[in-house]
């Protein structure tokens, strides 16, 4: 189980790095509070959604599959689409996962985006516990997100303003989401593939139907390009690299000299 002096440390070196997602899960979780608050649901929705789905980019479109017709089928389609790039996280993080018993399952339920980005890429301090420390990071993300819907939630009904509107929160988070990965990359190909799918599907199908054809056009666009879209960045990275990769390509063999 680990004794009080282990947890101890592995929490202080953990709870830093949780810090800015903080500030990030009690903003967007306030949201969610107060879109589910806005939509009439009682706080207990949002908290158990919060507790066992905790995926915010689902837990956000849960609320209009809540409200809309009972189809089982396209909702599990559309979580499976939100959600399949845990299916690559899960598949990274097997080797720093084994061998920690009974915190395994824990972290691989309480995985999302930043968890997975400290847990896979932080230095963990010598002599602190790598299990503790990554169960801390899950565990402190998961409760900055609860936390944050229960405040939403409360905060809605004290407003003295209208919540009319607030759905647009989501539209707002993914279209962020989608400027950040625009600006971040030199090739927008992957960009203009998702918008171009998008579009055509929202003009066949229509605005209610739309969602899973473009996901699943989208799939198939990016296995199909995947060649290319692999072998992009290589070619822009030697580019790049200019004058100091065509001088590390015509620097003389150490091996070579010494023979």
């Amino acid at each position: 189980m680990g004794t009080t002096s282990t947890r101890r440390d592995a929490f202080r070196a953990a709870f830093p790095l949780t810090v800015p997602i903080a500030a990030g899960f009690l903003f967007l979780g306030c949201s969610y509070g107060l879109l589910m608050h806005s939509k009439g649901f009682a706080i207990w929705y949002p908290l158990a959604m919060a507790y066992f789905i905790f995926a915010g980019s689902m837990e956000f479109v849960t609320v209009n599959l809540l409200l809309s017709a009972f189809n089982p089928a396209a909702a599990f389609l559309l979580a499976l689409m939100v959600n399949a790039r845990h299916l690559f996280y899960g598949l990274s993080m097997l080797g720093k996962y084994r061998g920690l018993g009974w915190k395994k399952p824990y972290l691989i339920f309480a995985m999302c985006d930043e968890s997975f980005a400290i847990n896979s890429s932080a230095r963990i301090p010598d002599g602190v516990d790598r299990g503790w420390f990554m169960l801390f990071v899950s565990l402190l993300n998961r409760w900055y997100w609860i936390g944050g819907t229960a405040l939403g939630w409360l905060v809605g009904g004290v407003l003295p303003f209208s919540t009319r509107g607030i759905e647009f929160v989501l539209t707002a988070l993914f279209l962020t989401i989608f400027l950040d990965q625009w600006m971040g990359e030199r090739r927008h190909i992957p960009a203009l593939v998702g918008v171009l799918a998008s579009v055509v599907c929202l003009a066949v199908f229509g605005p209610g139907g739309f969602m899973i054809p473009a996901m699943v056009a989208m799939l198939v666009l990016f296995l199909v390009l995947r060649p290319y879209l692999d072998d992009a960045p290589k070619a822009g990275a030697a580019q790049a690299a200019g004058p100091a990769g065509s001088a590390a390509s015509g620097a003389p063999d150490p091996k070579g000299d010494a023979r």
